[in-house]
């Protein structure tokens, strides 16, 4: 026992953050990143709310003159890209960050100083893009930025410039964050999880990791190329010299529809965690919920042309996109039953986290069945540009991404915090949110078949629309209810909330077998996986002979250590060592932050001090510390059988 508790205090002293400034600013704890990704994802999250209710006010009834069409295209582009590139996929990140290390066994992610990065130029990619509305030049061209209107001809000024540079930007954070967790759960999982026992979050954020690398280029090469276009008189998009506004096209949509599941999967993977949880049950069907998460994401480049049904495209390409645009559907399918399947055959205990997931199935299915309706080319065409279309892509993103979303918060609010959220409060939430849900949205099915079309800022009187519209905005506002007794559930809960402990959901993966919050270590003893249930199938994870204790050298001043492992077995293969705290990432986001805004601003004296900064901080970044000892491969951590 006095060897533990030797061991726990070098832990406590190697890896406990140092107060001040490099550890305010410099902490690489994935935790620490975590919870600021969730946090500035959430503060997006509400402007983009808040720009929808000024929109759903706009259309509340016909001719209204609340707001002019040119600010309205502002709230309209800036709410769409808000919630798409800086609200799903950095929450979504932001959860990973905080827990796969802690579902693999680890005590960091495998690049702690790449993760801190990450976060700094998505909080300086989303201030960049903002600072836009000081200018009064906020981006206007569309969340989708369709060629030729956002060419520098039709959208003048700095608009469209602030949103394709913020793209650019942002696209470093989300490239980094993704090659980050591929390695940290490829080589960093805990001794005996073999690539079958990886969680099934795990499973879903892995598959989008791969999806980014294979999405964000082309997106990043679209923007790049418009720019070009914008500054130096590039043709790349403009038919009278020799180029084509449907490469544009192209280039976004095999990012965009890719990025229907980028956001989707990590969400999916969310869902089968709780639905484990309180259904008190392995979940049913994990291979092949693990391989229709990866059918989602290797399917999902081959449906991007059914965006383009209208666009004059030959019938042939026509047929194959509308097949696979069909095929898509079957691992959906699978991953739908599966959920209802743990449920039926378990002892579901309806919970706020279940309330939300429950209401996700429901909304999803209903998302999915306007969805089929698409690879019918004859139908498509027919609600393209549509409120149809809106109607369904909120039902699949938002009823897809959101509510279990919300359920992560409440899942795992008492780990980050060890607190539990108040269950009164959570069922007035869900209630509110699921009603003003439907509310809005389920309407605007009828208002695009009724031939409402989307992206207009008002309408006539008489055309049958304003009925539809008053409702909907009824239930926008409804919906902003439910997210307000979130926002008091949490306040509440942080100061008076009952103590979590360390498993109040007596669930069975690697994040519950440590404290609530957990330790900077995350774990004394780095645990042994022995199935894909290690909390069911062990009492604790700290039971005699189940753990492996990292035996550091007492007069090893540098003690921030922990396991690499095999890709598919997941035995010990070597000692990674931590970095500490450094302000190096943050040095590197504000370099980049200056490249962009004399980029922006054609100060190119700016982007090239930018430039040689961000080459320098890079050298000092690679630069071989004395004290840090690299990779070590082969060594092998000491087996201690623990006292009982």
């Amino acid at each position: 026992m006095a060897t533990i508790a030797v061991g726990e205090k070098r832990l406590s002293d190697a890896w406990e953050a140092r107060s001040g400034l490099i550890s305010l600013l410099g902490t690489v704890d994935h935790k620490l990143i975590g919870i600021r990704y969730i946090q500035t994802a959430f503060l997006f999250f509400v402007l983009a709310g808040l720009e929808a209710l000024f929109m759903r006010t706009q259309l509340a009834v016909p001719e209204n003159t609340l707001l002019g069409p040119e600010t309205y295209n502002q709230f309209f582009t800036m709410h769409g890209t808000t919630m798409i590139f800086f609200f799903a996929t950095p929450m979504l990140f932001g959860f990973g960050n905080y827990l796969i290390p802690l579902m693999v066994g680890a005590r960091d992610m495998a690049f702690p100083r790449l993760n801190a990065l990450s976060y700094w130029v998505f909080l300086f990619s989303g201030l960049f893009m903002y600072s836009s509305l000081l200018f009064g030049a906020a981006p206007d061209g569309g969340w989708f930025a369709y060629t030729p209107l956002t060419g520098a001809e039709y959208s003048p000024g700095l608009n469209l410039d602030f949103w394709a540079l913020g793209l650019i930007f942002l696209s470093i954070a989300t490239t980094a964050g993704a090659v980050n967790f591929i390695v940290t759960i490829l080589k960093m999982r805990a001794p005996g999880m073999a690539i079958n026992r990886l969680p099934l979050f795990c499973w879903a954020i892995l598959v989008t990791s791969f999806a980014v690398l294979f999405a964000i280029p082309p997106l990043t090469v679209a923007n790049v190329f418009l720019m070009l276009q914008r500054v130096f008189g590039f043709h790349f998009f403009q038919t009278q010299a020799g180029g084509t506004p449907l490469l544009w096209q192209h280039l976004f949509w095999f990012f965009g529809h890719p990025d229907v599941y980028i956001i989707f999967l990590p969400a999916v993977g969310i869902v089968s965690e709780v639905v484990a949880s309180f259904s008190r049950r392995p979940i049913l069907g994990y291979t092949l919920l693990a391989v229709a998460t990866i059918a989602t994401g290797v399917i999902g480049f081959g449906v991007w042309v059914h965006h383009m049904f209208a666009v004059g495209i030959s019938p042939l390409v026509l047929s194959i996109f509308s097949i696979s645009s069909i095929v898509i559907g079957i691992p959906s399918g699978i991953q739908v039953f599966a959920w209802l399947g743990t449920m039926l055959n378990g002892r579901p205990v309806f919970k706020t986290p279940l309330l939300f997931i429950s209401g996700f199935i429901i909304l999803f299915v209903l998302g999915g069945l306007s969805g089929v309706m698409f690879p019918a080319v004859p139908f498509d065409q027919q609600v393209t540009d549509s409120y149809f279309i809106v109607a369904h892509f909120h039902y699949v993103l938002v009823g897809g991404a959101v509510f279990p979303i919300f359920a992560g918060f409440y899942y795992w609010f008492p780990k980050m915090s060890g607190r539990l959220l108040d269950e009164h409060l959570g069922q007035w939430n869900f209630w509110l949110m699921f009603i003003g849900f439907n509310l809005t949205f389920f309407p605007m099915h009828i208002a695009g078949l009724m031939g409402m079309p989307r992206r207009v800022y008002t309408y006539e009187a008489g055309l049958g629309w304003g009925g539809l519209n008053l409702l909907e905005t009824i239930g926008a506002f409804t919906l902003a209810a439910g997210i307000l007794f979130f926002i008091a559930n949490v306040f509440y809960s942080l100061g008076s909330g009952e103590e979590a402990g360390d498993n109040p959901w007596n669930a069975s993966s690697l994040e519950w077998a440590t404290s609530s919050p957990p330790p900077p270590y995350n774990f004394r003893a780095l645990p042994v996986v022995h199935g894909r249930n290690p909390l069911w199938e062990l009492p604790a994870a700290d039971t005699p002979g189940s753990s492996l204790f990292m035996e550091n050298d007492p007069t090893d001043p540098y003690q921030r250590e922990t396991l690499a492992s095999t890709v598919l077995s997941g035995q010990p293969d070597g000692i990674l060592h931590i970095p500490a705290s450094t302000l190096i990432p943050l040095y590197l986001g504000l370099a980049l932050t200056a490249v962009f805004v004399g980029i922006l601003l054609r100060q190119w004296w700016l982007a090239g001090v930018g430039v040689l900064l961000v080459f320098g901080l890079i050298v000092a970044w690679l630069w071989p510390p004395e004290s840090e000892p690299a990779w070590h491969e082969g060594e092998t951590a000491v087996i201690e059988e623990r006292p009982a």
